[in-house]
């Protein structure tokens, strides 16, 4: 295997765990916005609150890795969509003073503007994550030199959108089954609920976007079929769908919140089975799309920052591990919580 699978590998596993960590904060972000009382909105600030800042160092150290592993990749996506990120920016800026500012002042108005701002700063990262993921699937136009040739309107087109609506629900689903771990009582019982309807919308959309990819980005199943490392991601997706509803009604919430990782995990490793080695393929000529190799820095480069990796990548999984432990178990709501 060489760096530049290595470093592909790399930026995967980034991705993937920031969707699957950052993913259930922004379900339960969504939910937010369907909140019956004053209770139940704190114990959702207060059931995200100690690891949402924690969870989105993935997202920055994935942008981080993308920019010194394949700089021209970096240039050309954070040029293209360089709209939608502000939007994203904007989002994400609410999403994160709503949880500090909310408490500030004992006024219905003001809290129901940072409910509102937490709730949409949640919902429009969810779906414009899978919006970037649908037009990096289907293709953008970059020319002969790797220039983005588009457009903000045109990244709004329906085969995105669809993925955008995946992710979503998919979130939706993730946040609704961390919230079981997180709540006892009834509103334990509606967050099953909540989860259970999600898990079959997911899987209703999920065979439409497949569907949709067959036709809009046909390359994804190109030899996949030839490919083990597809099979396993296949049945492990399938083993993680069908233990879903199972779990959670076992009663076994910690099981089912694995489960639904597990799924998402494979989802995006299947997109990057098909993908490989392309990394922002050409909608105008195959022959344009940028590669592992040719968007890649130098293999000096590509080596030490793999030493650096390999320093700084277990201690964020140690972080990460260290602070769900402490903070594990059911959300309990006191004079210092959100």
């Amino acid at each position: 295997m060489d760096l530049n699978t290595v470093w592909f590998l790399l930026v995967g596993v980034l991705i993937i765990g920031y969707a699957i960590l950052d993913g259930f904060d922004f379900g339960v972000g969504i939910l937010h916005l369907f909140a019956r009382d004053e209770k139940e909105r704190r114990i959702n600030l207060n059931a995200i609150g100690p690891v949402w800042d924690g969870n989105e160092v993935w997202l920055l150290t994935a942008g981080g890795a993308l920019f010194a592993a394949f700089p021209f990749v970096y240039a050309t996506v954070f040029s293209g969509f360089y709209l939608a990120l502000m939007l994203l920016l904007v989002a994400l800026i609410f999403r994160a003073v709503s949880l500090e500012f909310r408490g500030k002042v004992d006024s219905p108005g003001w809290k129901k503007f940072w409910d509102w701002s937490f709730g949409l700063g949640s919902l429009l990262p969810a779906i414009l994550f899978g919006v970037a993921v649908g037009n990096i699937l289907r293709g953008i136009p970059i020319d002969s030199n790797g220039i983005f040739t588009g457009s903000f309107i045109g990244l709004l087109n329906p085969y995105a959108i669809l993925i955008g609506v995946l992710s979503m629900v998919m979130f939706l689903m993730h946040g609704a089954i961390y919230m079981t771990m997180k709540t006892d009582g009834e509103l334990r019982d509606r967050m099953i609920r909540w989860a259970s309807t999600m898990w079959m919308m997911m899987i209703a959309v999920y065979i439409a976007a497949t569907v949709a990819s067959i036709f809009t980005a046909a390359y994804l199943f190109d030899g996949v079929l030839d490919n083990p490392v597809f099979w396993i991601l296949f049945l492990l997706l399938l083993g993680a769908i069908v233990y879903i509803p199972l779990s959670l009604k076992a009663g076994r919430y910690g099981r089912s919140f694995l489960s639904s990782s597990v799924m998402i995990a494979c989802m995006i490793g299947l997109a990057a089975v098909g993908m490989f080695p392309a990394l922002v393929p050409s909608s105008i000529n195959a022959a344009y799309s940028l590669t592992i190799y040719n968007a890649s820095s130098t293999s000096r480069t590509l080596t030490v920052m793999l030493i650096i990796a390999g320093i700084g990548m277990p201690l964020v999984i140690i972080y990460s591990a260290y602070i769900y432990r402490v903070f594990r178990g059911t959300t309990v709501i006191g004079e210092e919580s959100y």
